[in-house]
């Protein structure tokens, strides 16, 4: 039922109540108005309410009735199928009202306001708000200052959300758009930056609302410029022409940062609204300049643009007045500049070969043009003695440690190293100093080189390593190490790392005074970034001065040492550093550090070089199996209800696990109960755990000896997971097939059942490609229990059988090698329990599945599977020809008339089969889908195999299949065939194969 104008004092009740601390109140009105949500009318009574002027000082209730609004938008104002919508009539009435009632006056709701405007058009524009920007032009022109501005915040929400649009017919519209817009704000951005200025200057004196309002319309107005130059274009460097705008625009934007800048010093200590507004401004306003350059390259190379920008930026930052180093955002944008410009790829000369192609030869001469004039920019504005004294201030000023560092250093260690690695370079002046560092010591590095050397060189000499006073000469020696730590790359062609380190790095490690941390985490961050460079015996040297941080008073530098730690076993030369000795004392230490530390981010930190640790050292771990085994108890149990903890640490267990080899029944005590809580699907955290659950599960499997009980009690979890869905089916296919070599009959026995639920689940839910991973189980199954598995299988059997008999497109690969391997598993089944197939092609319930599945059999099903052997021979590998071919054999002795029509198809194939030799063969075939390992090679010593692996070769090499002979299996079904249809039929049969292929059989059956 609609709501109408007589329910608007009833919604507004509701919102009052819903409101209300009392939960007895609040409740009942919230799920009232969440009923009212999906009724026509419900919009319209909740702008009536945000529009009403008489509630204007009911802020809270308008502004609730703005949420609901904006929610109820999102769900129901798109046409969706079968679904809830606003109807067309309300959807117009509401646009109307909302574009007559923009002059909001509190903030929260104009803000909100905007965003619901922005959403509609999202939807509705052009196709069925064709007015929306002529309306807002129209009012634009009009209006005071607060409506302005508010204008201007609902159309810099509506061009955020269409410049969003990715079809090239919205992009299109966009920039119809901006081409109408431009004009207008660009002129009205122009007219309010002299009122700014002259209010600053003092040479005019402004209400204080209406210029912050001014100040605030200027703000949108850049926000908008912002958006229509860099989305109302293509970027130029995929158009022939510049965009003229780019040119236009950016030099008035830079004089305006460079007139508005000044102000900082002298506001600071006065009006502080307006100190804001301009960091504010000049940030912006680089950042604008910023997104251009990046989206318009070409055009923003031009020597109006490019020259000034970055001969600003790069003063701003080398030589900054007092005013810029107060406002750290802008500078930080300043660095981002010039990190743009040196990276930018577009800039960079590209040698090509002759170009034949006219258009392409412009365009190639255009990019070349601009690369020229960049670099001719660069070598004006950035010459080799500015890049020297650049990369002088970004070490020596940026780069450099605070007295706010220290101090956040020092209130929480762990917290100081993480923030070094986890910040943006962006949000924070010293990690973009570095990155500038970083790319300008990349495209200069011949130049910088000498440079970083020479002040490492001078850092070390006066701090020498005995020094132990916090200093500005330290802190310069801890920056010139991050210089030198971030180009390892080049500095290792001007110096040796072996004397840093035997001649300083080493001496100052061993100096223990507390205020040593400083350098002392340094080295640990700089000896894992050198890590390529660091080989021969200066590795054991290195690996133990790292493990001897771990055990560092400081958090901070213990936490720089486990990073490295990890990088220098991730190392390519990590056999070379003597790490399997440390062991015990770098996994005490490991131990200690996990106590220690309260963030998510440490603990992971330190699981991993235990886990990389575990994986280094192998099957050398088991002395310690206990002592690990203990830990990873200690720390299951403390992380109760920590999920992504507990994720880190299944993933350290599984390293345990195979580094412990098939010993690792040692550690089954603390394993096993993890393992049923972490695959427990009735677990609260089973979402988050399951997965690394069954990966732990499955490497626990693949290094067990033999399977105990409390490993063969497992297996009933894979029903309620495979039941779930099938995104771990590869993995649980593997544990199903280690299951079945690893536990033999015992585990058949106990979990038939488990397992018969499992088959029947997954064939006929999966498609083709899950299917192939199933089936070798399958037949698995039946070479290992060809009596026992057949029977609980039947089910599954039948769908086979009608996979195989099914029509669909045989030229689908997938498809095909379904066909082709359920025939294969079918054709092992009549070989190895004739008489169970027998019963199941006869068995009623077979019929009614093929009825169900749309097939229609008019013929005995037995003969349409020899059908499907025949037809589909030709597309099976080696072992499956054989045992189609071993099939259709034991076919003759069918007491079936129609197997004598077959009669020339069954021989000539078998015959083919023979001639080929793949009796030899096939036991070396490598598409044995039960496994990739060879047979069993007599007089080998097989003592050093691993039992799965063993086990699996001797169910390969007792396969019958590979036993039987096709040539005595195929003479003695040829006598009971004449036999059973007389001599007479059968040779009248025989006198139909080709004379070749019958001399061919008669040859083979002879040799055999």
């Amino acid at each position: 039922m609609a709501l109408s104008a007589s329910d608007l004092q009833t919604v507004y009740s509701l919102l009052v109540s819903s409101l209300n601390a009392d939960e007895s109140v609040r409740k009942p009105a919230e799920s009232t108005l969440s009923q009212c949500e999906s009724r026509p009318g419900f919009c319209s009574c909740l702008l009536e309410i945000i529009c009403a002027k008489d509630l204007a000082p009911q802020v809270d209730v308008r502004l609730l009735a703005s949420v609901y609004f904006k929610n109820s938008i999102n769900r129901y104002w798109r046409q969706r199928r079968d679904s809830i919508v606003i109807g067309n009539d309300e959807k117009s009435h509401l646009r109307q009202k909302l574009l007559l009632h923009l002059r909001e006056e509190n903030f929260q709701i104009a803000q909100l306001l905007a965003v619901l405007v922005s959403r509609i058009a999202r939807i509705d524009y052009p196709k069925d708000w064709p007015e929306l920007f002529p309306t807002l032009a129209q009012q634009l022109e009009a209006s005071d200052i607060l409506a302005s501005q508010r204008l201007l915040m609902v159309l810099f929400q509506i061009l955020k959300e269409l410049s969003s649009k990715r079809l090239s017919s919205d992009q299109r519209n966009f920039r119809e758009i901006a081409s109408h817009l431009f004009g207008y704000i660009w002129n009205l951005w122009k007219t309010d930056v002299p009122k700014i200025l002259q209010h600053l200057s003092g040479h005019m004196h402004l209400n204080q609302e209406d210029l912050i309002l001014i100040c605030q319309r200027w703000l949108l107005c850049s926000k908008i410029l912002r958006q229509l130059v860099i989305s109302g274009h293509p970027s130029d460097t995929t158009v022939p022409e510049d965009v003229a705008v780019v040119i236009e625009v950016c030099p008035v934007i830079l004089s305006a940062v460079q007139s508005i800048l000044p102000f900082c010093s002298s506001l600071k200590e006065g009006n502080s609204q307006l100190f804001e507004f301009v960091k504010q401004a000049c940030t912006k306003l680089m950042k604008v300049l910023v997104k251009i350059q990046d989206r318009h390259p070409y055009s923003f190379a031009h020597g109006l643009v490019l020259p000034p920008v970055l001969h600003l930026c790069e003063n701003n930052i080398s030589s900054p007045e007092s005013e810029v180093l107060q406002v750290e955002q802008y500078l930080i944008q300043c660095m981002v500049m010039v990190k743009s410009i040196l990276e930018c790829k577009d800039y960079k000369e590209v040698l090509t070969g002759r170009v034949m192609d006219e258009n392409i030869s412009k365009w190639e001469q255009r990019k070349k043009n601009v690369s020229l004039s960049v670099a001719d920019t660069l070598s004006k504005v950035l010459p080799n003695e500015r890049v020297v004294q650049l990369c002088n201030v970004l070490i020596r000023r940026y780069v450099i440690l605070t007295a706010t560092d220290l101090d956040a250093w020092h209130q929480s260690p762990e917290s100081f190293h993480h923030e070094q690695d986890m910040v943006q370079w962006t949000e924070k002046i010293r990690p973009c100093a570095e990155a500038l560092y970083i790319t300008l010591f990349e495209n200069y590095r011949h130049v910088l080189a000498p440079v970083v050397v020479s002040l490492l060189q001078e850092a070390m000499g006066s701090c020498p390593p005995a020094e132990t006073e916090v200093t500005h000469r330290m802190l310069l020696k801890d920056a010139a190490y991050t210089a030198a730590g971030h180009v390892y790359y080049e500095l290792s062609s001007y110096f040796s790392f072996s004397d840093w380190f035997n001649g300083t790095l080493s001496v100052e490690l061993s100096n223990s005074h507390p205020n040593m941390r400083i350098i002392h985490r340094k080295i640990a961050l700089v000896l894992g970034q050198w890590v390529s460079e660091i080989k021969g015996d200066i590795r054991k040297m290195v690996s133990c001065a790292l493990v001897s941080l771990l055990e560092d008073p400081d958090v901070a530098v213990r936490l720089a040492s486990c990073r490295s730690l990890c990088f220098l076993l991730g190392d390519s030369n990590a056999s070379e550093g003597g790490l399997n000795d440390l062991l015990p004392t770098c996994w005490s230490a490991c131990f200690k550090l996990v106590e220690d530390v309260q963030e998510f981010d440490s603990k992971v930190q330190v699981l991993n070089l235990i886990s990389l640790s575990m994986e280094h050292a192998g099957e050398k771990i088991t002395p310690f199996a206990k002592y690990l085994g203990d830990f990873f108890q200690k720390i299951w149990e403390e992380s109760t209800g920590e999920s992504l903890l507990q994720i880190q640490l299944l993933a350290a267990l599984r390293n345990f696990v195979c580094s412990l080899g098939f010993q690792s029944p040692i550690c089954y005590g603390i394993l096993l109960p993890i393992l049923q809580k972490a695959i427990d699907i009735n677990n609260p955290d089973e979402l988050n755990l399951l997965e690394d659950g069954i990966l732990l599960w499955e490497a626990t499997l693949s290094y067990a000896p033999l399977l105990i009980p409390p490993i063969l009690d497992l297996f009933p979890n894979l029903v309620g997971i495979i039941e779930r869905n099938f995104d771990h089916l590869q993995v649980v296919i593997t544990i199903i097939e280690d299951y079945i070599i690893l536990g033999g009959p015992e585990f058949f026995n106990r979990h038939s059942s488990s397992l018969t639920k499992i088959l029947d689940v997954i064939v006929g839910n999966v498609n083709d490609k899950g299917l192939l991973s199933t089936l070798p189980i399958i037949d698995l199954l039946i070479q290992c229990f060809p009596a026992e598995a057949p029977p609980k299988i039947h089910g599954t059997l039948q769908k086979l059988i009608a996979i195989c008999l099914r029509g669909g497109n045989d030229h689908n690969p997938s498809a095909a090698s379904v066909k082709a391997s359920c025939g294969a598993i079918i054709a092992r089944l009549l070989v190895m329990n004739s008489s169970f197939l027998a019963h199941l092609t006869s068995d009623p319930s077979l019929s009614l599945l093929l009825h169900q599945a749309g097939l229609s059999i008019e013929q005995n099903v037995l003969l349409c599977l020899i059908d499907q052997w025949l037809d589909k021979i030709d597309n099976v590998s080696t072992t499956q020809r054989k045992t189609y071919a071993l099939a259709l054999s034991i076919s003759l002795t069918l007491p079936l008339p129609a197997v004598l029509d077959k009669l020339d198809e069954t021989l000539s194939i078998c015959t083919s089969i023979m001639s080929g030799g793949s009796d030899e063969t096939s036991g070396d075939d490598c598409s044995d889908t039960t496994s990739s390992s060879g047979p069993l090679i007599e007089g080998f010593d097989y003592s050093n195999i691993p039992c799965k692996e063993l086990r699996r070769r001797q169910i390969r090499a007792s396969d019958p299949i590979k036993q039987l002979s096709l040539e005595n299996t195929l003479r003695e079904n040829i006598q009971t065939c004449a036999s059973l249809h007389g001599q007479e039929a059968f040779n009248a049969a025989l006198n139909r194969i080709h004379p070749t292929v019958l001399a061919q059989l008669q040859r083979a059956l002879k040799l055999a």
